[in-house]
């Protein structure tokens, strides 16, 4: 084990219970300042499958009790606020997020605990009423839900702590034993969740951790039969390559998107602006929710826009080790490149740039463009990075007709003081969800949470992905 969790020298594989070296190692940067944090170990397909079969045989054996299951899910939530510091240093060392970023990923884990902990307790299924039947007076129904097997857990880096929540807590609060692949970017908040409900009293046996580069770590888990469920969040290629691998093994998938918001004539300004700000620059924009088109009606632009590229430009980007700067660096150099290529394109085809639009190195400045047109790349791809898009519109029919043109389908958010316009979004938007008076990237980890289209299916939040994580199971009697 590490010395120190904070800055670990080294991060395990995990399996069969007991922490242990790889087939190899690979160096994991500060995604700030390029420092070596940790070296990871990295498992070969060997190694895979003796943790998959350790797994199966745990859950074999038999789950902890539902009872059990919650409590340790509630002491979990108690360690992990203890252990908040540890976190917040890992979470911003590993994946470049802020305080800010890092505190809302802690809080919002605790929340995800203990509402896992509430779905342990009250598991069950429901009657079947057949003595309804002609002839079937003298028998009883009901249904049971029971665990699964083994969960594949595939996590992804812009939200190291809590999406890796939302994964493994429902999981074990079913019942299940738990696969966990981290992001390569981000394993060592993933180790720190796995101590912590080690610390709580889940057995050793039914978490397993295999750390290792995505596309030959998707195949050979693929291979696996006795994982009966895969859960995903990442690219809608990739997802799509893991859920046609799974074959008749159930999946759910959080998969691309590109979000967007709408301040309609009637938005309340007041209310809308600071949450349409963070909403597209948070964790540097490398959230599938995060605003990447905002729609302003055109009787209010020019109210709206200049308060919002004001805001804008106050943000405080660069390091995110200083606890006051709101925007840190991208996940890697390479990525920062890519969504600088993409401005200076949008620009050569006739884009604004705004606000921002430069880079140095891993940092990208919070970026907004306007006379943006629809075959933009800007607008047609997932830009996943701090870059907005300005549409003004007078027609909301053109609006939803455009927002619905996409491929992903995953969360808009419209602004309006009209019960019907709200109303009328709810309907005609061809989205996971619709948040009125809140913006696309609105998120209560109670809710259901995912989408249509290419942007997956299946739903986050443990009261309804218990429901995937278990089978129900039919009992009937005959008097």
């Amino acid at each position: 084990m590490p010395d120190t969790l904070t800055k670990p020298k080294f991060a395990p594989l995990l399996i069969a219970g007991e922490w242990t070296e790889g087939a190899g190692t690979k160096p994991l940067l500060d995604k700030y300042t390029g420092e070596i944090i940790a070296d990871v170990a990295m498992a070969d397909q060997p190694m895979v499958s003796r943790a998959v079969a350790a797994l199966h045989a745990a859950w074999v054996r038999g789950p902890l009790p539902p009872a059990d299951r919650a409590a340790n899910l509630t002491k979990a939530a108690e360690i992990l606020v203890r252990r908040r510091q540890d976190l917040l240093e890992t979470i911003v060392a590993e994946s470049g997020f802020t305080y800010s970023d890092a505190e809302g990923e802690v809080t919002r884990a605790e929340q995800t605990l203990i509402a896992s902990a509430d779905e342990a307790r009250s598991l069950s299924g429901e009657m079947v009423p057949l003595s309804g039947a002609p002839g079937q007076e003298n028998r009883i129904g009901f249904t049971i839900r029971v665990p699964l097997g083994v969960v594949c857990a595939i996590t992804p880096f812009n939200s190291p702590l809590n999406t890796v929540t939302h994964k493994v807590a429902p999981a074990l609060a079913a019942g299940n034993a738990v696969l966990l692949k981290p992001a390569s970017a981000t394993p060592l908040t993933s180790q720190l969740l796995v101590e912590i409900l080690f610390e709580a009293g889940f057995p050793k046996d039914f978490i397993a951790i295999v750390n290792g580069p995505g596309a030959r770590m998707g195949d050979w888990l693929a291979a696996e039969d006795r994982l009966r469920f895969f859960t995903f969040t990442g690219s809608t290629a990739v997802g799509a390559r893991i859920h046609a691998a799974a074959g008749l093994r159930r999946t759910q998938m959080e998969l691309g998107s590109i979000a967007a918001t709408i301040l309609h004539h009637d938005a309340d300004i007041e209310l809308a602006l600071p949450k349409v700000v963070r909403a597209g620059f948070r964790k540097a924009g490398q959230v599938c929710t995060s605003i990447q088109r905002l729609y302003i009606h055109q009787d209010i632009l020019d109210a709206v826009l200049p308060r919002y590229l004001d805001a804008v430009r106050g943000l405080k980007f660069g390091n995110p080790h200083e606890k006051d700067t709101l925007v840190g660096p991208m996940i890697a150099e390479s990525e920062a490149a890519r969504a600088h290529r993409w401005i200076e394109e949008a620009r050569e085809q006739g884009a604004e740039v705004l606000v921002g639009g430069t880079r140095e190195g891993p940092l990208l400045a919070p970026t907004v463009l306007s006379n943006v047109t629809a075959e933009m790349r800007v607008m047609t791809d997932e830009i996943f990075a701090p870059v907005v898009c300005i549409r003004p519109f007078t027609d909301l029919d053109t609006v939803y007709d455009e927002i619905n043109a996409t491929p992903y389908g995953l969360a808009t958010g419209i602004f309006t003081e009209s019960v019907n316009t709200g109303f009328e979004a709810a309907r005609r938007l061809d989205v996971g969800g619709v948040h009125i008076n809140e913006t696309c990237s609105s998120r209560v980890d109670l809710m259901p949470y995912g989408g249509v289209k290419d942007s997956g299916f299946g739903r986050e939040g443990p009261h309804y992905a218990i429901r995937e994580l278990t089978e129900e199971r039919l009992v009937t009697i005959s008097l």
